[in-house]
């Protein structure tokens, strides 16, 4: 008897002690952030209920967020907080000391939270306040209708800690519900399970199943209707552009269909489009099950609805399999690229998807120059440890990140390639990755399998462009020069071989044109194609671009430059023409529009054009 008690109690301890190492090891290893004060190792959070209300009056956001976290023993959970009144915190249901640590500009405060070890939910009572950066309140003759008020949230990279509190790190997954309250005459969306019809009294309630990362946490609210395009697919818009958009982007379906052939099933059910105000600063952002998008990316003619399949591709690389610091953007960016460009030739042909491509090199070409003094910007794995992870954002991470996979592609071939992609998505779903985990991937799955060497270390942690690249070819394009020199040459062109042109070799052949060309020239183009007055918000813009670089002025294009930088807050748009502005010598005639157009802008863009510009608020 003595004899089974004691192997008993031995079982006893021996498994006592193994609970006890289990507490003691975190579940997942989580790598040092640079852009995060939270220390997900210690203690991480796994689940958010949030309780809000959104007063368009005070133009304040206030309510609850309550974590479900993770807790290896800790004393404290540290969280994210910028902008933000913190009113009170609790841990379990009971009230808890919290400190807000010192504040540093790009990265804001450390919430710092007593738990004990045991803590199982956290819940902080919280307002936004006028600073906050992701949110940007607009009056009603700001939107498309004119009629109610909208707001929206942009939390990429790290504006989500300025509207919640929050672990505000890519590598940091977590699930979501939401309960937000709204005036009744206005409906909310989320990055999560969607309304499709207004509610009565303007409360809305929405679910995220997937653990995704906090910087795809998406809240817009505005007096809008949705529109079904297929089963799966359709788009939320002001009624005035909701007939628009649905025809422009009435090849949802088919861009999904065509993804999942590629890469696999897509893992969000639902992808939906949201098109918001002017204001939005990017062409979109691939917020799970709704992707927000920009107005100008409707041109009446489907032609720049690449843009879609690029937010689409994110499903994949950005949402599904994450980078894991902001050093690593070109995971989600090059991959994504390459990744349109795939959808695009399965959906409109070779042609299109090369011509997309050429422009994209144009784009790295240009950023290249732009960074000839600090060549390690140039590199795809980044360094931005004291730096706005805003600074890695640019065509670097997209298009070098892109010819870098399509010249892996055309290494391989296509076929082994694509295999390698698939399970790439499928093995790593849900996760995130690091440049270095990635290479060792790659490696082991691609090249060493199937005896290829290839220079990917150079390729990304060398700065510039290997010279092994592919080299894009686009007989479009080449012919779009012709007409160049032909018009260089003669003064004239005929204006019927640029009768069946995309706009994509509009926008080649107006980018084409040579430094030397007169403003007399460029009145000919005009006089002849009317591109100030152009529809097509890309030709706008290129357009713009090069009437500030060859001094011209008119056909009233001043006035319509004004009225585009004024309209307009897409970032990539407007920060182009203020650099030609600059770039010209032209400094006071950019400051003096963006005076009057700096308060339609939201943070991002105004930020991005205040550095530009040296524009201190006056």
């Amino acid at each position: 008897m003595k004899t089974i008690i004691s192997l008993f109690g031995c079982i006893l301890l021996l498994f006592s002690s193994c609970q006890n190492t289990k507490k003691t090891e975190p579940l997942m290893t989580y790598i040092e952030e640079p852009h995060s004060f939270a220390k997900p190792n210690q203690a991480v959070i796994t689940h958010l209920d949030l309780d809000i209300i959104v007063d368009f009056k005070t133009e304040i956001i206030s309510g609850t967020a309550s974590y479900l976290i993770r807790n290896n023993d800790a004393s404290e959970i540290i969280l994210d907080s910028k902008f933000l009144d913190i009113e009170n915190v609790q841990a379990d249901g009971e009230d808890t000391n919290f400190s807000l640590g010192a504040f540093d500009e790009t990265l804001g405060n450390p919430l710092k939270i007593s738990i004990k070890k045991d803590t199982k939910q956290i819940t902080i009572f919280y307002k936004t306040t006028n600073k906050t950066e992701a949110l940007q309140w607009l009056k009603p003759q700001q939107t498309a209708d004119k009629d109610q008020p909208f707001l929206f949230t942009q939390g990429q990279a790290i504006l989500t800690r300025t509207w919640i509190p929050i672990q505000d790190s890519p590598q940091i997954r977590l699930t979501y519900n939401a309960k937000v309250e709204v005036p009744a005459q206005l409906m909310a969306v989320m990055s999560a399970e969607n309304p499709k019809v207004k509610t009565q009294d303007g409360v809305y309630y929405f679910k995220m199943t997937q653990p995704i990362s906090p910087y795809l946490i998406a809240l817009a609210v505005g007096d809008i209707a949705y529109k079904p395009i297929s089963n799966r697919t359709g788009v939320y818009a002001e009624k005035s552009m909701l007939d628009k958009a649905f025809y422009e982007f009435s090849d949802m379906e088919d861009m999904v269909a065509s993804a999942e052939k590629l890469y696999g099933k897509y893992a969000w059910e639902q992808f939906d489009v949201i098109v918001l105000p002017p204001s939005f600063p990017f062409g979109g952002m691939e917020n799970p099950r709704l992707t927000f998008a920009t107005p100008t990316v409707i041109a009446g003619d489907k032609s720049l609805t690449s843009l879609i399949a690029h937010e689409l591709a994110h499903s994949w690389s950005g949402n599904l399999v994450t980078n894991a610091t902001w050093d690593d953007f070109w995971l989600n960016e090059g991959f994504t690229v390459y990744f349109e460009m795939r959808i695009m030739e399965a959906l409109y042909g070779k042609d299109r998807a090369n011509m997309l491509a050429r422009i994209g090199r144009q784009d790295l070409e240009e950023e290249l120059e732009g960074f000839k003094d600090t060549p390690n910007d140039t590199k795809l794995k980044l360094h931005l440890k004291g730096r706005n992870p805003d600074d890695g954002m640019n065509s670097i991470a997209y298009d070098k990140g892109y010819l870098f996979l399509r010249t892996l592609e055309e290494t391989v071939g296509r076929e082994k390639f694509d295999i390698f992609l698939k399970n790439y998505f499928k093995s790593h779903a849900f996760s995130t990755m690091t440049t270095e985990k990635f290479v060792t991937y790659l490696n082991e799955n691609l090249l060493i399998k199937n005896g290829i060497t290839f220079n990917t270390e150079e390729w990304i942690y060398e700065p510039g462009i290997p010279e092994n690249q592919a080299i894009i070819v686009s007989d479009k394009f080449e012919n779009v020069e012709k007409a160049v020199l032909e018009f260089v040459k003669t003064n004239t062109i005929d204006k019927a071989i640029t009768t069946d042109w995309t706009p994509q070799e509009w926008v080649h052949f107006v980018r084409n044109f040579p430094e030397d060309m007169s403003a007399e020239q460029m009145g000919l183009i005009d006089n002849t194609f009317n591109l100030t007055n152009s529809n097509n918000s890309y030709i706008a813009m290129v357009w713009y671009e090069q009437a500030i670089n060859h001094d011209y002025h008119g056909n009233n294009i001043d006035e319509k430059i004004e009225a585009f930088l004024t309209q307009v807050g897409r970032r990539w748009y407007v920060s182009t023409i203020y650099k030609a502005f600059k770039r010209n010598n032209k400094t006071d005639e950019a400051l003096a529009i963006y005076r009057k157009a700096r308060a339609n802008y939201h943070s991002v863009t105004a930020n991005t054009i205040d550095d530009m510009l040296g524009f201190e608020g006056e």
